[in-house]
């Protein structure tokens, strides 16, 4: 009997645990929000900041005295753009960011506005809108962001500038983006230096010295500063390592530009256009092309040659992929004369090229955008300064068992070992039917590799809205990393025809 009475009292015990423990678990509290960002450092990096891009030294905030998760910074920023970070040295690791990319901060002050923090894409960023010494507070505890805009930014001391020379670099300039060759002006007295001669449209700065992008340049006090037909848009220029502000040369022309390095300010003059030239055949022994869009990519010492048929007639028979392509006669060296189009991303597709005169230049850096994938021949006539680009073939239907679609957009996001797999209807049409969010993707026949080919939109963020795709016609091809842009979060159908290469997009 008393072996009894210890069972009974020891299932009295277990019961009432148990009891108990249910008990417990209904009155579980769960929390709610973000968790506080615990860390010892705050750092921001940006163009913006003191220390710009400087991974390895990023400008570093003050946690408060009164709570360890309350950081602080007051100091000047220019205008450009910033980011967090909780350690250095690594791109990697996750940034503190804005909710929407691009928010500015400036002279109206921001009160306890969310930001978020994540590493990768999308790479958000604040603007800094006006220049000032500002107070930034990030509260880590509640995930908030508080600005103050204390002063304007002081005057930049303007000692003369004492230099023996002045050199210009920019793709606006005849030597190009080469700062071991800039174009060099003529010295007219101890500060002053002109350049006189055609500059292209594009973007320019100034440097008293080559060979270092690290020196301070002569820039304009604000970027993107206009030089034309009617002068300069601000006579006034900074002597400074950042921010990375050019002018920018918005026609093509004869120009004179006066340098003062006493009264910090440049003068410009349009002289006239550039006057008609008779283009000359050009002699050459080979002729190669180089590129994303090309076999060899971007390899200047083994660009992909061509056939040379006569004396000025070459040719290319292969395959093109999406991307960019320009033309060389010799190997080996970014700074010489490139055969180029008249103007940038002139278009070479299955049904011809845009336009089919060249240019034989080293500047501007302008280069054909290859938009759809095939075999092509490209003819060079070095005689004539033409290119005449032909398809050699249809595409063939694109053989897969399965098809999957990875990506920020899709249920199972950059899962590349578990992407959404499609539901095949057919021996080449392949559907997808569910939820779609903001954001991006792609679609690959196998899984586990980021290496492999991928079906892609023939252009980068080509939009995929409730009202259909911008444009039915896909790549499949391991280069460039073009993606669909999903604008509109939303219930779909995709349907993916790898016969005729096309994605229709249905809203459900």
């Amino acid at each position: 009997m008393k072996l009894n009475h210890l069972f009974s009292a020891l299932l009295g015990i277990m019961l009432t645990v148990g009891f108990t423990a249910c008990e417990g678990e209904k009155d579980l509290n769960i929390i709610e929000g973000e968790l506080p960002i615990k860390t010892g450092t705050l750092y921001m990096v940006g163009d913006a900041t003191p220390n710009g891009w400087d991974i390895g030294n990023p400008t570093a905030l003050q946690a408060s005295a009164d709570d360890a998760l309350t950081f602080t910074w007051e100091g000047e920023l220019r205008t450009g753009e910033l980011k967090l970070c909780l350690t250095t040295g690594s791109w990697d690791a996750p940034f503190i960011r804005p909710e929407v990319n691009g928010t500015e901060i400036g002279k109206t002050d921001i009160s306890n506005a969310k930001f978020a923090m994540h590493a990768g894409d999308p790479d958000d960023k604040w603007r800094v809108a006006a220049a000032g010494t500002y107070r930034l507070t990030f509260d880590l505890r509640n995930w908030t962001m508080s600005t103050a805009f204390l002063a304007e930014p002081e005057a930049p001391s303007k000692e003369p500038i004492l230099a023996e020379n002045v050199f210009m670099v920019g793709d606006a300039t005849p030597a190009g983006w080469n700062i071991d060759a800039p174009t060099q002006l003529t010295r007219q007295s101890q500060y002053i230096f002109i350049y006189e001669g055609t500059l292209a449209a594009g973007e320019m700065k100034a440097y008293t010295q080559s060979g270092d992008w690290g020196a301070p340049a002569i820039r304009p006090t604000f970027g993107g500063c206009k030089i034309g037909r009617s002068g300069v848009e601000s006579a006034d220029f900074i002597y400074t390592t950042g921010p990375d502000d050019k002018w920018q040369i918005e026609e093509a022309g004869q120009y004179r530009l006066t340098f003062d390095l006493e009264h910090y300010t440049l003068a410009a003059e349009y002289l006239g256009e550039i006057p008609a030239q008779t283009n000359t055949p050009i002699e050459a022994e080979a002729v190669y092309i180089v590129g994303d869009a090309t076999p060899n990519g971007w390899s200047i010492d083994a660009p992909t040659q061509l056939t040379k048929q006569s004396q000025y007639i070459f040719v290319y028979e292969g395959e093109l992929v999406p991307g960019e392509l320009k033309a060389c006669t010799q190997t080996g060296d970014w700074g010489v004369p490139f055969i180029r189009p008249t103007f940038g991303g002139c278009k070479i597709s299955l049904s011809g090229v845009e336009n089919a005169e060249f240019t034989f230049t080293a500047n501007p850096d302008d280069k054909w955008q290859v938009t759809e994938a095939g075999q092509y021949r490209l003819t060079f006539d070095l005689e004539h300064y033409t290119l005449k680009a032909e398809a050699l073939s249809i595409k063939q239907p694109l053989e897969a068992e399965a098809v999957y679609i990875v990506g920020d957009a899709t249920p199972n996001g950059w899962s590349i070992d578990s992407p959404t797999q499609l539901t095949k209807q057919s021996q080449y049409v392949f559907v997808y039917e569910g939820h779609l969010t903001s954001g991006e993707l792609k679609a690959c026949i196998q899984t586990g590799s980021w290496d492999v080919p991928f079906i892609r939109p023939a252009y980068a963020n080509c939009k995929v809205t409730k009202s259909g795709v911008e444009s039915p016609d896909f790549v499949f091809t391991t280069g460039p990393d073009d993606k669909w842009r999903v604008d509109e979060e939303a219930d779909y159908r995709l349907t993916f025809d790898l016969e005729h290469w096309t994605l229709k997009v249905e809203s459900l």
